[in-house]
C-alpha cells in the first residue's frame, strides 16, 4: 500500500515537472545566457577585420561589482584557421584582446580601457555608453590579408569571457556574490572563402 503512494508521488511529481517545461518556452532561460551577435566580416585595403558584440554579458550581480568599484575585463578570443579536406585545420592568426571597466564613486564615472583599440582609457559618467564600450568590438584587425590566398577556405573562431576576479582575502566575505557573475560564451564560427 505505501509503494503505490510512493509511485503515485514520483508521477505526480514527474507530471508537474513535464507541465513546467512544457508550459514556460526555453527562450527565457536562453536570453539570460552571454552571446556573439552582429559577428561581421570585412577588409580595407590591407587587412581582414572583424566586428561583433556580446549581448547579456552585463546581469545584476555584474552591473553591482562594477558599481562596487571592482575592475571588470572582458576577455575576447578571435582565431583563424585555413580549412583543408583533412581532420587538421592549420591555425594562421590567433588574437586575445582584453576590455577593462573601472567606476569611480567619488567622480561618478566610468573608465574603459581598451589597449587594442586606443592608447589612452575612455571616461564617461553614462553606465549605458561604457557597456557598449565594453560590449562592441570594431574594426579588430586579424591578419594582414597578404597571408591569405586566393580562393582557399577559412574559419574564424570567436569567444568572449568574463575574467574572474581575484579579491584580497578580507573583501571575500563581502562579495561572495562574484562567483555567480562570471561568463564564457560559447565558440561561434564563421567559414568563408578568400
Amino acid at each position: 500500500m505505501k509503494q503505490k503512494g510512493a509511485f503515485k508521488t514520483y508521477y505526480t511529481i514527474l507530471i508537474l515537472i513535464i507541465c513546467f517545461n512544457l508550459l514556460v518556452p526555453t527562450h527565457i532561460f536562453a536570453d539570460i545566457n552571454a552571446v556573439l551577435t552582429n559577428i561581421k566580416l570585412a577588409n580595407t585595403r590591407d587587412d581582414l577585420l572583424t566586428y561583433f558584440e556580446v549581448k547579456n554579458a552585463f546581469k545584476d550581480k555584474t552591473v553591482q561589482a562594477v558599481q562596487n568599484g571592482i575592475p571588470t575585463t572582458f576577455s575576447f578570443y578571435v582565431s583563424l584557421y585555413k580549412t583543408t579536406s583533412n581532420l587538421f585545420d592549420k591555425k594562421i592568426a590567433d588574437i586575445q584582446i582584453k576590455s577593462t571597466v573601472k567606476y569611480n564613486s567619488l567622480t561618478k564615472e566610468y573608465t574603459v580601457s581598451r589597449p587594442w583599440k586606443d592608447d589612452k582609457p575612455a571616461v564617461t559618467k553614462s553606465f549605458e555608453k561604457a557597456q557598449a564600450w565594453m560590449t562592441e568590438v570594431d574594426n579588430l584587425k586579424v591578419i594582414p590579408l597578404d597571408q591569405l590566398i586566393k580562393g582557399d577556405k577559412y574559419q574564424i573562431r570567436i569567444k568572449a569571457e568574463l575574467e574572474k576576479v581575484t579579491l584580497p582575502l578580507s573583501l571575500h566575505y563581502i562579495f561572495f556574490f562574484v562567483s555567480f557573475w562570471d561568463f564564457e560564451t560559447d565558440w561561434y564560427v564563421i567559414n568563408f572563402t578568400y
